[in-house]
């Protein structure tokens, strides 16, 4: 994949199946790294109808980054109680993606739609220790701001906030 061209393909509601594909990839591969479970988007929780709401979030952006034809990442950008925040979620690429560029497009691409929106600050939580993530963040901009968004499913490990001011 070196020297992939990386394209990013915006999704809605009705690119749910892709969306839900890549989500159960993402929970399955790197489940330290969401608060969300695999198991709690699988069985009962894997319905059509929760698929398309969690693509029609109001002001959200759902992209899904795309590398020789597949399918091999995704990120999403929404606000959530401050208009002029907008958080960063979902964000994951394909073991077999990363190192060449995909994190990178996905995160510039939002931020450039957040500070189109109108937002002044993008925020996201990434768990301590992962280090891969942390060094894409730091990279893209972003810094620790000494907040907690709270507690992983392992009850040990922390939610740590990190954030980024936009240029209009």
């Amino acid at each position: 994949m070196v020297g992939a061209v990386v394209e990013l393909v915006e999704v809605g509601p009705d690119d749910w199946r892709l969306w839900r594909e890549l989500r159960h990839k993402a929970l399955g591969e790197a489940s330290y790294a969401f608060k969300s479970t695999l198991a709690e988007w699988q069985g009962d929780g894997d319905r059509e109808q929760r698929w398309r709401d969690r693509l029609a979030i109001p002001g959200s952006y759902n992209l899904v980054g795309v590398v020789d034809g597949r399918p091999v990442g995704m990120a999403s950008g929404y606000p959530e109680d401050d208009p002029e925040v907008v958080w960063l979620h979902s964000m994951w690429v394909d073991p077999a993606a990363r190192g060449v560029g995909v994190g990178d497009r996905l995160i510039a691409a939002i931020v450039e739609w957040a500070a189109k929106s109108g937002a002044r600050k993008m925020m996201l939580g990434v768990v301590e220790g992962n280090t891969n993530a942390e060094a894409l963040y730091v990279r893209q901009g972003f810094a620790y701001t000494g907040e907690v968004n709270g507690m992983m499913p392992d009850g040990v490990r922390r939610d740590l906030a990190m954030a980024r001011t936009l240029n209009a």
